[in-house]
């Protein structure tokens, strides 16, 4: 059994912010290593990011506008990094860190309306 049409995009957004999230910040834990070396790094889990996220935008696209496809990803990112924040970075999310996230996903919300 394949998965939808309509999940399948979505699970490879999860998967792309998973490695997209790791490759921005990840090295934020390691502050003593070389910037260059940290760039390299980055690149390198970048490319499993682009992997997932190609995919997921070409599949994505004959259920999904493009518009759709961006506000989706925006909420993924968002859901994906506050809970790296959290659990990997030991950083607290805050009140206003909420309330942005919610006018972003209202922000989402509109672009599936018809």
């Amino acid at each position: 059994m394949s998965a939808s049409p309509y999940v399948l995009p979505i699970l490879l957004l999860v998967g792309s912010n998973l490695f997209m999230t790791f490759a921005w910040y990840g090295h934020l834990k390691y502050k003593a290593a070389p910037l260059a070396t940290v760039v390299l790094v980055s690149w390198g889990i970048a490319f499993f990011e682009y992997c997932l996220m190609v995919p997921a935008n070409r599949l994505g696209h004959q259920v999904y506008s493009a518009a759709q496809l961006k506000g989706m990803q925006e909420i993924i990112t968002l859901t994906v990094f506050a809970g790296f924040s959290i659990s990997y970075l030991g950083e607290a999310i805050k009140w206003n860190h909420v309330a942005a996230f919610v006018l972003i996903v209202a922000a989402a919300f509109l672009l599936f309306l018809e």
